[in-house]
């Protein structure tokens, strides 16, 4: 099972839009810390629609329990920041050279992940490249999709029913 850790996020809509990807996948979702809303947040509902029941979702109240209850000998932290050091592109032969079970960790839209995370895991920082003449960064819930799906296709979407289509 594939697990997205968002850190902190702020924007429901953004939750909400991750929250259905995980549906769709059936990963898990994993909110970490201070969030920026109510998980009865209407703005977080509609964003997710119906498929709520579906969502394999976990709160962590602290960055300490979340290392705690998902070991990071455990499970391969690939950290998505503008700070990486290699492609997203990467994180599926890293995962499996490592033999982990794979754990996406996004910051939040406006401060992104802690220092903490940087230091803690300099070698598995990954950014989305882009032209950055433009603006900072893509939005947070378009980044975990096209992270996590790159991650799938490249292992065959194994763990869904690739039969399905938009």
């Amino acid at each position: 099972m594939l697990n997205i850790a968002l850190i902190n996020p702020k924007i429901p809509q953004n939750t909400g839009n991750i929250a259905r990807l995980a549906a769709g996948i059936n990963a898990k979702l994993i909110l970490v810390g201070e969030l920026g809303f109510s998980l009865d947040d209407k703005y977080l509902k509609r964003a997710g629609l119906d498929y709520w029941d579906y969502v394999d979702l976990e709160y962590l109240d602290s960055l300490d329990l979340f290392e705690q209850k998902y070991l990071p000998e455990d499970y391969y932290y690939a950290l998505i920041t503008k700070f990486g050091n290699k492609r997203y592109d990467n994180i599926f032969s890293e995962v499996k050279r490592c033999n982990k079970m794979p754990m996406f960790v996004f910051g939040n839209e406006t401060e992104g992940l802690p220092s903490l995370f940087h230091k803690k895991f300099e070698n598995q920082k990954f950014y989305i490249p882009m032209n950055s003449l433009h603006i900072r960064s893509l939005n947070l819930s378009n980044s975990a999709a096209l992270v996590v799906y790159d991650y799938l296709r490249q292992d065959d979407f194994r763990d869904i029913d690739a039969k399905q289509s938009y």
